[in-house]
């Protein structure tokens, strides 16, 4: 039984796919490699195709068995969601339907979806749980959420399971230095930050410092990629074992600010950090913080590599030598 793993060659999904290796799992990554490296997922065989394309997608699941997908595959820049909705409803929805059809005409009924913090907009209580009403603030959100009902109907009247991950950020890289964040263009905060200090990226900007927090920065949720790609493996062990779908926050509880990332990484690299102050970017909320109640009791799940000083220290490995 192979596992597919669409959008394996990213950041989050080259990470899991190493977890997914490391198991044991025998695994095969899709990817059309437009923001994706294939030398991150180096000894894993990578197929080089769009999830648009109904009939590569036929022939993969015709060539091997696929016994369950982690569906990575997207596009994750808000702002640009605002700026043509239409290109991420067509490469966030589109494509899941197709890989969905895909995996049903093949038989093949265990998910992980990639989903996002986005899908709740402005929080009403924090930590947020996932009962939480969902009323995402962008596109991007909005296409995540489609696709988490889509699949909810999809079992309901195909029985295709599916673990919905909600993450919330996504930060660091592999302990070995061997894999990290890569994105272009980079809209991270931690990358950001690092490259900045490196002269890879342009002087930092901070993103408002009117918010109603202890700094006047936002605060958010940051989780080690490393610890996000372990649950994925122990949410698909939960499908494989035949149990059903459900919807999963990922994340730590503990809010960091901007100033507090930034004081970090200055401990971090010995290095000042100069920034500016710029105005609060569309739809952004002062506070976002995981309830992690529910990974840890349906997953067994906890955040092991997950202070903040590990993810910079990390993150600071890869940057310095990554091109």
């Amino acid at each position: 039984m192979t596992i597919l793993v669409a959008g394996g060659a990213g950041y989050i999904g080259s990470h899991t796919v190493r977890e997914l290796a490391r198991e044991g799992f025998d695994v095969l990554v899709l990817d059309n490699l437009s923001s994706g490296r294939r030398e991150l997922v180096a000894g894993v065989p990578c197929v080089e195709a769009d999830l648009l394309d109904r009939e590569a997608l036929g022939r993969i699941f015709r060539d091997r068995p696929i016994g369950a997908v982690l569906h990575f595959a997207s596009l994750i820049q808000v702002g640009e969601s605002f700026a043509n909705p239409r290109k991420y409803y067509t490469h966030n929805l589109t494509t899941s339907l197709n890989l969905f059809d895909a995996m049903l005409e093949a038989g093949t009924k265990a998910l992980i979806f990639s989903s996002t913090a986005a899908v709740y907009g402005e929080p009403e209580t924090t930590p947020i749980p996932e009962d939480h009403p969902t009323r995402p603030a962008n596109p991007y959100g909005r296409a995540k959420l489609m696709v988490e009902d889509i699949l909810r109907d999809y079992e309901r009247a195909h029985g295709l399971r599916s673990i919905s991950l909600r993450y919330f950020n996504a930060a660091g890289a592999a302990l070995d230095g061997t894999a990290g964040e890569c994105h272009s263009p980079e809209t991270h905060l931690v990358p950001n930050v690092l490259l900045s200090l490196l002269g890879k990226a342009p002087r930092l900007k901070v993103f408002g410092g009117d918010f109603p927090t202890p700094d006047g920065t936002a605060v958010r949720d940051y989780i080690h990629v490393t610890d996000l790609a372990a649950a994925h493996v122990l949410a698909l062990k939960r499908l494989l074992a035949g149990e059903a779908g459900d919807v999963i926050n990922l994340g730590t509880e503990a809010g960091r600010s901007v100033l507090e990332v930034i004081r970090t990484a200055e401990k971090v690299t010995g290095r000042p950090v100069p920034y500016d102050l710029a105005p609060r970017r569309q739809g952004d909320v002062a506070v976002l913080l995981a309830s992690k109640a529910r990974a840890a009791r349906i997953l067994g799940w906890a955040p092991r590599l997950s202070s903040l000083e590990t993810i910079v220290e990390s993150a600071w490995n890869w940057h310095r030598k990554a091109v």
